[in-house]
């Protein structure tokens, strides 16, 4: 090799991150037939990547990544390639050599950037080397001696990286983040390149190799609950969740290990739950992440099943509108999953999922659950796990509560965070130690409401939601004074919007900006209006504005006001209290 190959395999999958969602739109009338919505989706994303390699008569990847909304360009590959070779009566380039040119364009540049040792510079060049090596297999035939040779060498030596830790930890007592170093959706996405290029490359060792890690992770790794947990098996890490399910679904795609199916089954039954009506995943369960867009990742996993179709329908339908007329403002690295969901999707009948019905629960085998009432949802956690001090990629689960409604989004969010006990829904200060995390929950969910109680040194609370109607949803919290001396608080994170007008019941009309705001009982006037919903609040309460939560890519708080929040503080009494909250959007 003309250059020393690098292998980052521990941390670098938590240094920067990983633009793998777009942003939310709302939802249109129409879904998206699929996989016919996939081929609008390429075709519009092709001018895209013709204009970026365009615009530099000499480009490189440090080039052509530069910019937003463009991720990892070498995604771009599996685009053309896909175009070319899957025959579908909705995609006219069937065949097209303009698009075998333009696969061959990006592919050949992959290969000098390789041999001057810049694709390996870059982090997570994994993820690419996967979409390279799709277009390798659907293009083999087609690229000519010479090329096909300067390809194969490039892409067999990055899978061939990939092989030693595979080894390495196929055997460790977890795949998660305290054992193997790095993240179990790292590990699956080797998993998926040593497994994809023994296939290609006719190594069957490395299928074996790879069949076992995925099969583990298949009966062994993941909750009943649907999950592979980033950290611990005691919650999700809901985002990166698509990103591990993605592999589960190709490793079935070549090897049909009936486990990989059930697993497939109980991640898709996880996801349709808890996302919210705008297609975003819910927060409140997440330990990684505060928020996370709609995601294209292992769409082809869930088709296997009618409502997995019917999910994977809802989530494309946000990166688009639906029409005559298909735009494509996301980023590449999204272009190549749905390129990838193109090769493997399975077509067939539809079912329905929750985000169809008016009213659905789900409880989970964890403290947490979810219910929808109309255009309410409102998900619980008392999911209890240990604080993990040094790791900044893993957020303390404090958060235990959000309210989503479907004409505003979110109002209060569950979101967790790190270093910021203040933002925690309770806390407790005795002496020098603070302590804003559960010691015990239950959570109880049945037809007249839900109760979500927290147990804590010198009190608990017990957080109980009535059951909401179309217009108006109740919140009550119950405080019960055990023993003991301690500060104690109640805080609720609300979803203010920066740049709109936020008015109090006593009449004060404030545009929400980066001036700081201290609102107490006088100002505040028993209840707060802003972004379409009114909260009537409890006397005593305080309002905090702007508040910067923890961005865990940072290792700091935000420093954007689009990602402040405004926070309520409670004072708690060391007695038993009553607090009563409502909520009503127009």
């Amino acid at each position: 090799m003309k250059h020393k190959i690098k292998l980052f395999i521990i941390f670098l999958c938590f240094i920067t991150p990983h633009p793998i969602y777009t942003q939310t739109r709302s939802l249109p009338a129409t879904l998206p037939s699929l996989p016919s919505g996939y081929f609008d989706l390429l075709e519009a994303g092709l001018a895209r990547i013709e204009a970026k390699l365009n615009a530099d008569p000499n480009p490189t990847l440090r080039s052509l990544e530069k910019g937003q909304a463009i991720g990892h360009f070498p995604h771009a590959v599996i685009v053309p390639a896909v175009l070319y070779s899957k025959k579908h009566p909705s995609n006219k380039h069937f065949g097209d050599t303009s698009m075998l040119h333009l696969a061959e364009r990006i592919g050949d540049l992959l290969v000098s950037e390789y041999d001057s040792g810049n694709y390996n510079s870059r982090y997570d060049n994994d993820w690419d080397t996967y979409m390279w090596l799709e277009a390798y297999r659907l293009l083999k035939n087609n690229l000519g001696d010479d090329r096909r040779k300067r390809w194969a060498k490039a892409i067999f030596e990055n899978v061939q990286m990939l092989e030693a830790p595979l080894i390495k930890y196929q055997d460790y007592p977890w795949y998660n983040a305290p054992f193997i170093t790095t993240s179990p959706n790292h590990y699956a996405i080797y998993s998926g390149l040593v497994l994809l290029g023994g296939k290609v490359f006719n190594k069957p060792e490395w299928v074996k190799l790879a069949s076992k890690v995925f099969h583990r992770f298949c009966v062994r790794e993941q909750t009943v609950d649907g999950y592979w947990g980033e950290h611990s098996q005691a919650g999700p890490t809901t985002g990166y969740n698509y990103v591990t399910v993605t592999q589960i679904a190709l490793y079935y795609e070549y090897t049909k290990d009936p486990e990989a199916l059930n697993a497939l089954r109980r991640s898709t039954n996880f996801h349709k739950f808890f996302t919210y009506p705008d297609g975003t995943p819910v927060e409140t369960i997440n330990d990684r992440n505060r928020d996370w867009g709609v995601s294209v990742w292992g769409h082809f996993g869930f088709s296997n099943f009618e409502d997995g179709r019917r999910y994977a329908e809802f989530l494309t339908s946000f990166q688009s509108a639906v029409g005559d007329t298909i735009s494509y403002g996301g980023d590449i690295q999204t272009l190549g999953r749905i390129a990838q969901n193109l090769i493997y999707y399975h077509a067939g009948p539809i079912g329905v999922i929750p985000q169809d019905q008016h009213d659905y629960v789900h409880q989970m085998k964890v403290t947490a659950g979810i219910r929808k009432t109309g255009p309410w949802v409102v998900t619980y956690s008392g999911i209890i796990a240990p604080q993990v001090t040094l790791n900044n990629f893993f957020l303390d689960r404090q958060g235990n509560l959000s309210v989503y409604n479907k004409k505003t989004g979110l109002i209060i969010t569950g979101a967790n965070s790190k270093r910021q006990p203040g933002l925690a829904t309770f806390t407790e200060k005795i002496g020098s130690d603070s302590i804003h995390m559960p010691v015990s929950s239950k959570l109880q969910m049945g037809r007249k409401g839900d109760t979500l109680s927290l147990a804590y040194n010198v009190f608990f609370a017990s957080v109980e939601v009535p059951a909401a109607n179309e217009k108006k949803l109740s919140l009550n919290i119950r405080t019960f004074y055990k023993w003991g001396e301690a500060t104690n608080e109640l805080h609720l994170q609300l979803m203010l919007k920066n740049g709109q007008e936020l008015t109090t019941g006593s009449g004060k009309k404030i545009i929400l900006g980066e001036s700081k705001l201290d609102l107490g009982d006088e100002e505040l006037g028993g209840s707060l209006t802003n972004n379409g919903w009114t909260m009537r609040i409890p006397r005593g309460i305080h309002l905090s504005w702007p508040v910067y939560p923890f961005n865990p890519y940072k290792d700091a708080p935000e420093t954007s006001i689009s990602k402040a929040i405004g926070l309520l503080t409670m004072p708690l009494q060391l007695k038993d209290e009553n607090f009563s909250f409502s909520i009503e959007v127009n």
